[in-house]
């Protein structure tokens, strides 16, 4: 393949050579890293980056192809960007490699860059905005003003969607799950309890979703600053209390905004499949998949009780509120590609919702 030189340029003027693959156009975004060693596939397909130019820290990326069972949805980020990418994959699974991929979703990639030095300006300075181009503005304004906006409409579905219970499992109840950007795993993860799932989309009134009768709800992850979706956090707000519910990433900062708490940007968020999360209960510490720029700030709690931090830097996990028959998680228990520590967390979904259905939490 032709070698086509390329630029990453970051807000403050900095540049960095590379070689593009992928789309040839231009892009700006959100510049963030991800720590993952695999599960590059599932990154790419992860609507919660939606609006961002997505570097991966681990050197080489694309070695065992692009294997369509493994999305998590369809692909919205703005660029993407590696040390080395594998042209000649090899796996029994796989339909295309990296380049085809992204080039067939107008995607653009630069390979070749020093993503060891970008992430540690990233770490040092906090997330900023980038260009991929094939040259180096001398205006960088229109980078700088760059914003992630109304991600969550741009990323919902349009229609509700029915999926049943996975073959061969004993039905067992029935969740609306709201769609800010849902990652499929949350579906397939609910169905193999034996849960039929109505997805809504995001923009659903809370009456709406509880005229269906359902036994939970769930919320999903999603893109973007939680306080822009007010109108979302309104209707969880009506919900809370009603039914169960579970709310996973941007489910969870909707969540807390809905009871009277508040979020904050994090300094370069926390995006990989390596992150401490200790229980404030049990004192145990899993190993759990994050993908989020914003978190709760736990001081900020009128209801609720804070359950999970990070052991890294002590922010806010996870919370229960006991008393709306709810609760919530930063991470991602029905992570793929893995790691699987608190898939459990499903299991005390269910339990919930059968102890409502006996009368136990009416």
């Amino acid at each position: 393949m032709a070698e086509n030189k390329g630029y990453l340029i970051l807000e403050d003027g900095r540049t960095f050579p590379g070689i593009r693959f992928g789309s040839e156009k231009e892009t700006t975004g959100e510049l963030v890293f991800t720590t993952g060693m695999c599960g590059y596939i599932e990154t790419l397909t992860d609507l919660s980056y939606y609006g961002q130019i997505v570097m991966q820290t681990y050197p080489l990326i694309g070695n065992y192809g692009i294997i369509e069972d493994d999305f998590e949805g369809s692909c919205a980020i703005r660029g993407y960007i590696v040390r080395e990418w594998c042209d000649g994959p090899s796996n029994f699974r796989m339909q295309e490699n990296l380049d085809a991929f992204l080039k067939q979703h107008d995607i653009p990639g630069l390979y070749g860059i020093d993503t060891r030095e970008v992430t540690r300006i990233i770490r040092e300075k906090g997330v900023m905005n980038a260009v991929i181009s094939d040259h180096v503005p001398e205006d960088l304004s229109a980078v700088k003003s760059y914003a992630v906006r109304e991600a969550v409409d741009h990323v919902t579905r349009k229609e509700p969607s029915v999926f049943q219970p996975a073959p061969g499992t004993e039905k067992t109840f029935r969740v609306a799950l709201l769609d800010y950007g849902v990652k499929q795993n949350i579906i397939r993860s609910l169905q193999k309890a034996g849960c039929s799932v109505t997805v809504y989309p995001a923009g659903t009134s809370a009456e709406k979703i509880l005229s269906g009768s359902p036994d939970g709800i769930m919320l999903s992850n999603g893109p973007g600053d939680p306080e822009e979706a007010s109108y979302e956090v309104e209707q969880i707000r009506k919900l809370l209390g009603k039914v169960p519910l579970f709310g996973i990433c941007l489910g969870h900062q909707l969540t807390a905004l809905a009871a009277g708490g508040k979020t904050y940007k994090l300094k370069y968020g926390h995006r990989g499949v390596n992150q401490p999360v200790r229980d404030l209960v049990s004192g145990r510490t899993y190993i759990s998949t994050q993908n989020h720029g914003y978190a709760v700030r736990a001081d900020s709690l009128r209801q609720g009780v804070l359950r999970y931090v990070n052991a890294n830097d002590q922010t806010c996990e996870g919370i229960d509120y006991p008393d709306l028959n709810a609760f919530t998680v930063q991470f991602h228990p029905e992570a793929c590609a893995g790691p699987k520590d608190t898939g459990f967390l499903f299991g005390r979904f269910l339990d919930m919702m059968r102890n409502f259905k006996k009368g136990g939490d009416r």
